[in-house]
């Protein structure tokens, strides 16, 4: 039976590393997957899923104003999908989760997301909040914070290496850009 998952955590946690592994088990089952990641992110260069440490997979792309039901549809017509994998889903608008619900109805595909929950602000990021609401399954993906406590929120840091509190909502950026932190020490960071 064909679910929507979600995959979260925060910065660092292996995300994208569990996302490609979990689509290579697939593969070496003979099932062909479809993997998509935003278009706006080109950390591991365009059009590309990549971890930290240091595997990666060519993928489609979605834009914020793309319809996934009409893309995922289209991409069937071209040949047999056993999953679809998402990375960077928080950046997914609530209409695009809908849409992703509705093709995990109708078209009988498992769909995997995986994304952050909260931003640097600890606010839920749109996608995020709708997959939470939506998703058949959530799998928190853990990290820890320098503590050894788990971590649930992120900094986001400035030149000088301090916590920011205020900004757009998305940056993209890698260890020099964000830190996870469990709660008390995000408080602490932001002075809170």
């Amino acid at each position: 039976m064909a679910k929507l998952y979600f995959n979260f955590s925060t910065m660092n946690a292996g995300k994208s590393t569990a996302l490609l592994q979990a689509s290579h088990n697939y593969r070496e089952g003979g099932m062909m997957t479809y993997l998509i990641t935003a278009q706006f992110d080109n950390r591991a260069g365009q059009a590309r899923i990549a971890s930290r440490i240091g595997i990666g997979e060519d993928a489609d792309t979605f834009a914020k104003d793309e319809n996934m039901f009409e893309k995922l549809k289209a991409r069937f017509a071209k040949g047999p999908v056993a999953c679809v994998f998402i990375d960077e889903a928080q950046f997914l608008t609530k209409e695009q989760v809908w849409q992703l619900a509705c093709a995990v109805d109708d078209l009988g595909v498992p769909i995997m997301c995986y994304g952050l929950r909260v931003d640097f602000q600890g606010n839920l990021f749109p996608g995020s909040a709708a997959l939470l609401a939506w998703a058949d399954e959530m799998r928190e993906v853990r990290t820890i914070c320098h503590c050894g406590k788990k971590a649930t929120m992120v900094v986001r840091k400035g030149p000088d290496g301090k916590a920011l509190k205020d900004g757009e909502q998305v940056v993209i950026g890698g260890n020099e850009t964000y830190q996870s932190l469990c709660r008390r020490h995000w408080r602490e960071a932001v002075g809170s």
